[in-house]
């Protein structure tokens, strides 16, 4: 029997220079991989198509070593507007996994483009587009303003809605860790879920050409897809673009990340397509300064090709979709006269 005794404040000393040490040896770690990887990424605009190869090995399956199948689809319809018609689509992207959204289809045979508006975290179409609540909260209107723009949207369901008030079980992070195991994750599993989203509506005559907006887990998204998928022709990320040794979420993060690829890096994978970054400066989840300083870097890696496929726009808000309808009218003009 061991007679020994002490308080528990006496091992709190021990305790806490641990943990310190493990934040030592991390932010050390990370100040020596972000030149890893600036120099990993110094030729990414001469040949895009190999970093974005390690891109999608780097997120895992199904992005990578997995062909593509068939796409069953269903869509019922559910009203019939003024101008257009709103259906619900239920795509199953992989044998037994479905991924559903709303797809608001505007009238007429003419060939528009479509945009695939994006909710964030706890969120779902049906709230974006002010169907189960007419209040739209920190999306500001984002679906209603992007319809108004004349192109058809799509608002895709991620595995992101709040499980109390559906009361639907499941853990994305642990899908995640599984995912994982497995050699994907569940960003690989939801952006390939984006693209075939993308195959379907390549086949129907009245869409042509396709944009992508976004808000929070929204913007992180958009903000991938555009790396890997070249037919989204113009984006806006709004309230993500930070940098991941601020952010390290899990789902967020992947064996080796940090040595090739941050927001930085993955932004200059949209080149030479438009893409506009949005950030609030009063974010109360992503530090706005830290992300204008992620910006400058973004700003400086493009030295070779310049900015001016790029839009930056610090907005004075919190973490919501911008007020200004500029850019979303940009993107919609870019789309049409990519389309004509």
């Amino acid at each position: 029997m061991i007679n020994y005794r002490e308080e528990l404040s006496v091992s709190k000393a021990y305790k806490e220079k641990y943990a310190d040490g493990f934040e030592e040896i991390i932010k050390r770690r990370e100040r020596e991989l972000s030149e890893k990887r600036r120099a990993y990424a110094k030729d990414i605009f001469k040949t895009p198509e190999k970093y974005r190869e390690d891109f999608k090995r780097m997120l895992g399956w199904p992005l990578v070593d997995h062909e593509d199948g068939e796409l069953p689809v269903r869509s019922t319809k559910l009203s019939r507007e003024e101008g257009y018609t709103i259906y619900r689509m239920e795509l199953e992207i992989l044998e037994g996994l479905v991924m559903t959204g709303l797809y608001f289809e505007l009238d007429g045979e003419e060939k528009k483009p479509l945009v695939i508006v994006q909710h964030g975290g706890l969120g779902t179409p049906e709230h974006i587009a002010g169907i189960d609540d007419t209040d739209t909260s920190n999306y500001n209107r984002m679906l209603e303003r992007v319809l108004a723009q004349g192109v058809h949207v799509f608002a895709p369901q991620l595995f992101l809605w709040d499980e109390k008030k559906y009361e639907v079980a499941g853990d994305r992070r642990e899908f995640d860790a599984r995912l994982k195991r497995l050699g994907g994750s569940v960003t690989a599993v939801e952006l390939y879920g984006l693209k075939r989203i993308l195959d379907y509506f390549e086949k129907k005559d009245n869409v042509l050409d396709y944009g992508m907006v976004g808000l929070s887990y929204g913007g992180f998204y958009t903000l991938f897809l555009s790396a890997i998928e070249t037919r989204i022709r113009s984006a806006i990320s709004c309230s993500f673009f930070n940098s991941r040794d601020n952010y390290p979420w899990s789902d967020w993060c992947w064996l080796g990340s940090a040595e090739r690829f941050d927001d930085v890096e993955i932004a200059c994978l949209s080149y030479p397509r438009s893409l506009c970054i949005e950030i609030g400066m009063r974010d109360e989840l992503f530090n706005g300064e830290w992300g204008v300083k992620s910006y400058e870097a973004l700003a400086e890696a493009c030295g070779e090709v310049g900015t001016d496929w790029l839009t930056f726009i610090p907005f004075d808000g919190t973490h919501e979709f911008c007020k200004d309808d500029e850019p979303i009218r940009r993107l919609a003009n870019e789309l049409k006269n990519i389309a004509k």
